[in-house]
């Protein structure tokens, strides 16, 4: 049957042919478990005894349940000021390292340093920071000024911001290179014709530097809004002695599900957050692609 196909028809069940086992692997690892998780959203599950059909029964428990909207806000608060304020700095830091020449090799290594670091290592030495005179960094720094040390990780309204910082630096290396590599790719004739004509550096930032990075910043956008809404690492290892942080002013809607999986062994309720997320993190980034696309 194969030597009566035609060349083009040949070439079509090679492609597939070789595109069978990356399918084949990318359908087990993710459509899978993707789907079983829906399924486990609508049953009774302790991982232990069998599972038993509940029908919405789990998402009306999240609905009527204050923690989640606690968390669920949290995790909003988490990408609405992490994002902006990561893609802010990282452009202005670029921007400027873009336009350095002396040890530009050296500092643009030192910024992406954070990124390569272990996120359990930069939480419990950040952790570390904010300790309470005489362990605490910058605590012991405020009482040499002469100001009162700040309870850092254990106040509702301190702690939120103090595991948002590290979170936002530890990204910011990755971001800058994004935006060098957007920079370097923009023309330098448009620079030199704008010169030429008199233009000034912020027009020339306004209408020519950011419009021409648009792709460049919506990749950030969503990279870092889908960072942000998963955020984990940071939060969990900060606030090991009490997960979430005080009154849950920390704990993030993936750390949630940690603590409803493997602490209440409540697979099921789990798996309904799971899917809250799964739809928040579609939703969010099909809007900003929306809103952020070419028109």
């Amino acid at each position: 049957m194969y030597r009566t196909l035609s060349i083009r028809q040949k070439q079509i069940v090679w492609a597939y042919g070789f595109l069978a086992l990356p399918l084949l692997f990318y359908g087990i690892i993710r459509f899978y478990p993707t789907g079983n998780a829906i399924l486990i959203s609508f049953q009774n599950w302790n991982l232990l005894g069998d599972r038993t059909w509940a029908g919405l029964e789990n998402y009306i428990k999240l609905w009527n349940d204050p923690v989640f909207w606690k968390v669920f806000a949290n995790t909003f608060i988490y990408l609405l000021l992490g994002t902006p304020i990561s893609l802010v700095l990282s452009f202005i830091i670029a921007y400027h390292l873009d336009q350095l020449r002396f040890l530009h090799g050296f500092l643009r290594m030192l910024y992406f340093l954070p990124f390569m670091t272990s996120a359990v290592a930069m939480a419990w030495v950040w952790r570390w920071f904010y300790q309470p005179v005489p362990t605490g960094l910058f605590n012991n720094f405020l009482a040499q000024m002469g100001v009162s040390q700040i309870n850092f990780l254990n106040s509702t309204t301190n702690a939120l911001p103090a595991v948002l910082a590290p979170a936002v630096w530890a990204g910011l290396g990755f971001q800058i290179i994004i935006f060098m590599a957007g920079l370097r790719a923009i023309p330098k004739s448009y620079y030199e014709a704008a010169r030429i004509d008199g233009v000034g550096w912020w027009t020339i930032l306004w209408e020519i530097t950011l419009p021409l990075l648009k792709p460049t910043i919506v990749f950030i956008v969503v990279f870092s809004s889908i960072g942000f809404l998963r955020i984990f690492d940071h939060v969990f290892n900060m606030t090991t002695n009490n997960p979430g942080g005080p009154l849950n002013s920390t704990k993030p809607l993936v750390l949630m599900i940690y603590d409803t999986a493997f602490t209440g062994y409540d697979m099921g309720y789990a798996a309904a957050q799971t899917v809250v997320l799964f739809l928040v993190l579609l939703t969010v980034s099909l809007l900003q692609l929306r809103i952020l696309r070419d028109r």
